[in-house]
């Protein structure tokens, strides 16, 4: 099982080289389109980078329900070996 600083590690790397947003914004409760400014390909395009990079599959359903870096965080950390 991934350790959840390690995945919110990586995750907020992969939110800054795909949204060009400062590190610090990428908190925990930090909304993906509210805080971090997202649109919709952004979304579409961070999810390929979490399946590409933690080996984890995201159907659209769950990718709906990931709306905070946290809840990312969450789904991985449960999903990933």
């Amino acid at each position: 099982m991934a350790e959840r600083a390690e995945v919110l590690a990586k995750v907020q790397e992969i939110l800054v080289e795909r949204l060009d947003v400062d590190p610090d914004a990428i908190t925990e409760s930090a909304h993906m389109r509210d805080d971090l400014q997202a649109d919709s390909l952004d979304l579409v395009e961070l999810i390929m980078d979490l399946e590409e990079n933690f080996g984890v599959k995201i159907s659209d359903e769950e990718a709906q329900s990931i709306g905070t870096v946290g809840e990312a965080v969450d789904f991985i950390v449960t999903r990933a070996d």
